[in-house]
């Protein structure tokens, strides 16, 4: 079964760019990778998704803001937020889906979910 780690800083300043990584493990057949967020006292938000052939999905009232890439041979992929403000706060999760699915916060629509990591945005 596929698992997921996401990683990086846990504050950042306004203005600043967010970059976090989400290293897999154990992901024998392709999957889609996503990045989803959930703001305090909030749900959860969709992001975007890369395939495993590098093309990618982004929710549009984040698209102008939002990169996601992909690192075949370290099994990462990554997610930056530019000119990030305290509304961007929250806890950032990646999961992983079979198929692509675009837009839905339900969790159990995804294969594999990682811990999350919290991000505080704040100077």
């Amino acid at each position: 079964q596929v698992q997921l780690q996401e990683s990086g800083p846990g504050l950042v300043k306004p203005e600043q760019t967010l970059s976090l990584t989400c290293t897999v493990s154990g992901a024998s057949i392709p999957y889609y990778w996503h990045w989803i967020r959930q703001p305090p006292g909030r749900g959860l938000e969709w992001m975007g998704v890369i395939s495993y052939s590098g093309s990618t999905y982004y929710n549009p009232s984040l698209k102008i803001r939002t990169s996601i890439a992909r690192d075949t041979a370290k099994n990462q992929f990554t997610l930056q937020l530019l000119s990030v403000t305290p509304e961007d706060t929250a806890v950032y999760y990646c999961a992983a889906s079979k198929a692509l699915i675009l837009g839905q916060t339900t969790k159990n629509t995804y294969d594999s979910w990682g811990q999350g990591t919290q991000v505080t945005v704040s100077s």
